[in-house]
Protein backbone atom coordinates (compact mmCIF):
# COMPACT_ATOMS: atom_id res chain seq x y z
CA UNK A 1 0.00 0.00 0.00
CA UNK A 2 1.78 3.17 -1.00
CA UNK A 3 1.97 5.96 0.98
CA UNK A 4 0.21 9.09 0.43
CA UNK A 5 0.40 12.98 1.18
CA UNK A 6 -2.50 15.47 0.96
CA UNK A 7 -3.07 19.09 2.99
CA UNK A 8 -5.35 21.24 2.55
CA UNK A 9 -5.76 25.17 4.24
CA UNK A 10 -7.71 27.57 4.17
CA UNK A 11 -6.43 31.11 3.18
CA UNK A 12 -9.34 33.11 3.44
CA UNK A 13 -13.55 32.40 3.80
CA UNK A 14 -14.10 30.28 0.69
CA UNK A 15 -10.61 30.22 -0.36
CA UNK A 16 -8.77 26.71 0.20
CA UNK A 17 -5.23 25.89 -1.04
CA UNK A 18 -4.79 22.26 -1.34
CA UNK A 19 -1.41 20.60 -1.63
CA UNK A 20 -0.46 16.71 -2.41
CA UNK A 21 2.44 15.14 -3.56
CA UNK A 22 2.84 15.77 -7.27
CA UNK A 23 0.77 19.22 -7.66
CA UNK A 24 -1.03 21.95 -5.51
CA UNK A 25 -4.38 23.76 -6.64
CA UNK A 26 -6.88 26.29 -5.17
CA UNK A 27 -10.59 25.87 -4.61
CA UNK A 28 -13.15 28.62 -4.44
CA UNK A 29 -16.90 28.96 -3.83
CA UNK A 30 -18.40 26.06 -2.25
CA UNK A 31 -20.85 28.04 -0.20
CA UNK A 32 -23.77 25.86 1.64
CA UNK A 33 -25.21 24.90 -1.65
CA UNK A 34 -23.18 26.63 -4.63
CA UNK A 35 -20.85 25.45 -7.28
CA UNK A 36 -16.66 25.17 -6.07
CA UNK A 37 -14.08 25.40 -8.99
CA UNK A 38 -10.82 23.76 -8.63
CA UNK A 39 -7.77 24.93 -10.56
CA UNK A 40 -4.77 22.67 -10.59
CA UNK A 41 -1.36 23.15 -11.20
CA UNK A 42 -1.41 20.79 -13.55
CA UNK A 43 -3.72 22.61 -16.03
CA UNK A 44 -6.77 20.39 -14.28
CA UNK A 45 -9.89 22.55 -13.98
CA UNK A 46 -13.35 21.10 -11.85
CA UNK A 47 -16.16 22.63 -11.36
CA UNK A 48 -18.53 20.63 -8.76
CA UNK A 49 -22.12 21.03 -6.95
CA UNK A 50 -23.81 18.61 -4.19
CA UNK A 51 -27.09 18.18 -5.21
CA UNK A 52 -29.66 16.55 -3.09
CA UNK A 53 -30.01 12.93 -1.92
CA UNK A 54 -26.75 10.89 -3.43
CA UNK A 55 -26.42 13.08 -6.39
CA UNK A 56 -23.58 15.28 -6.82
CA UNK A 57 -22.48 16.76 -10.36
CA UNK A 58 -18.60 17.44 -11.65
CA UNK A 59 -17.46 18.96 -14.89
CA UNK A 60 -13.11 18.74 -15.75
CA UNK A 61 -11.13 19.59 -18.19
CA UNK A 62 -7.81 19.63 -19.14
CA UNK A 63 -5.74 21.96 -20.34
Amino acid sequence: MPLTFRKSFRILPGVRLNINRKSWSITTGGGKHGPRRTHSSTGRRTTSMDLPGPFGWRKTRRR
